[in-house]
């Protein structure tokens, strides 16, 4: 049975609709109060807030999507659920980008209905919690940049309140583009860490000779080069948190070194005669399945049960494309911004392109893709024309094209831009692309075009 003081609005101008609803919900064990006019509810969530609220689209004098407006200005986290028989995509999509918790249609299944109260009322818990926890948070990575309201990003954002709770060694996976530094920053500063030094490290990124000095530091003449002392990573993340990033990538040797500083937490800068103590959190990322790495020998077993201690996932995009709306909203509104522009709409075939996509890059993707469309849009609205240019050349649905197509494909466009660069001149063509002026004419003539089409015009 339901919690007896979790409070539910419902708002709807068929009474008879209203009093089923009433019935039903409080025959779950729940508060429920009711209204058919809009002000009526305002009026009565001022006076008594409440944890969740049904809302029907077509209200006399005013619609849902207002009336939900109007109560998010008062409890800008309360879950709303849209009720509805004009059961359009349009309308779905419309609903969610204003705020919208859920949209269900009328006539709906009352197991489907009660299942979306239940998750909404355990997001409306989890919110008051988040709300409790802001106020630790930095404006640039706090939750505000985590975006979204579905039920597995929902869950993440649960994972991280609770892990920040706790000192423990925690492990982010997630595909490439997920958002995971942005998962360890948050996670660093809910922490009784956060007024420390949070230090990222992208393993793939410092060369494997380098590494070893990069993290623990080094003594004046430890090595060629080393004219002064400097600093590791670990000794400038003291009393923070340490962030390692692809760490599937990281060389064997150094594998069993960072073991030890974990099992020790101290260590010997290079060169260096005077053991280091630190004391220092780690969280770790990557995308690859660590398991799978730890059973084919390329990943320490020991290693990954030290640093596998609280296990986030990541959902990548395609697994919550309900959160797509949002993340346009925030990209949208961060790029009209950066580039001074007036804040655009998208066009309903733009976001139905985008909606459709199986985005490969996850939310990194997304970001570029309208960063993108921001800045080639000179209208009021982003049409479709400016999302996924030679989308025509991408696999659909994730499926990899035949070789040969693919090869053709790749061909056709390269010759393209090696003509246009070169400005249809078959001889510079060739010097660029370092291949003799009959391959490109044997390239010419198996596509069908001609030098003349790609000479500069004055």
């Amino acid at each position: 049975m339901a919690d007896e003081n979790e409070n539910i609005l419902v708002v709807d101008d068929d009474k008879n609709m209203l009093e089923v609803l009433m019935l039903r919900i409080e025959g779950e064990g729940y508060k429920v109060s009711v209204a058919t006019e809009p002000e009526t509810a305002l009026k009565m969530a001022k006076d008594n807030p409440f944890d969740l609220a049904l809302v029907d689209l077509k209200i006399e004098r005013k619609s849902g999507i207002v009336l939900m407006r109007d109560l998010h200005a008062m409890f800008p986290e309360m879950p709303v659920i849209i009720l509805t028989a004009y059961g359009t995509i349009e309308t779905a999509v419309e609903a969610m980008k204003e705020g919208a918790y859920s949209y269900l249609t009328k006539p709906f299944d009352h197991r489907d209905l009660f299942l979306q109260i239940k998750n909404g009322l355990e997001k409306s818990s989890l919110s008051r919690e988040v709300r409790r926890l802001k106020a630790l948070i930095g404006e640039k990575y706090g939750f505000e940049n985590i975006i979204g309201k579905s039920k597995k990003m929902q869950a993440v954002m649960e994972q991280v309140s609770r892990a920040a709770e706790t000192d423990s060694n925690v492990y982010i996976y997630g595909e490439s583009g997920t958002g995971k530094e942005l998962v360890a920053k948050s996670l660093h500063l809910l922490s009784s860490r956060k007024n420390e030094s949070f230090v990222p490290i992208n393993c793939t990124a410092i060369p494997e000779g380098l590494l070893e000095a990069e993290l623990f530091g080094y003594e004046k003449g430890a090595f060629t080069g080393a004219v002064k002392a400097k600093k590791g990573f670990f000794e400038q993340a003291d009393k923070g948190s340490i962030f390692l990033d692809e760490i599937s990538e990281m060389p064997e040797p150094m594998q069993a070194k960072l073991l030890r500083v974990i099992q020790e937490r101290q260590f010997y800068p290079l060169g260096g005669q005077k053991l280091l103590k630190v004391d220092v959190r780690i969280i770790t990322a990557t995308n690859k399945d660590l398991k799978d790495e730890v059973k084919t020998g390329g990943f320490r077993e020991d290693l990954f049960y030290r640093i596998h201690v609280i296990p986030i996932s990541l959902p990548p995009l395609r697994e919550r494309k309900e959160d797509i709306p949002l993340l346009v909203d925030h990209f949208i509104k961060k790029f009209a911004k950066e580039m001074k522009k007036e804040t655009k709409k998208l066009s309903t075939v733009s976001l139905q392109k985008l909606l459709s996509h199986s985005w490969p890059g996850n939310v990194r993707e997304l970001e570029n893709t309208l960063e993108y469309a921001m800045a080639m849009s000179t209208q009021d609205m982003i049409t479709d024309d400016l999302i996924f240019q030679g989308e025509n050349k991408r696999t659909e649905k994730g499926k990899l094209k035949p070789l040969k197509e693919a090869r053709n494909e790749f061909e056709k466009e390269y010759i393209q831009n090696l003509l246009l660069l070169a400005g249809g001149n078959v001889s510079k063509s060739a010097r660029l692309a370092q291949k003799h002026r009959s391959d490109i004419y044997d390239l010419l003539k198996k596509h069908q075009m001609k030098p003349a089409d790609f000479k500069k015009t004055k």
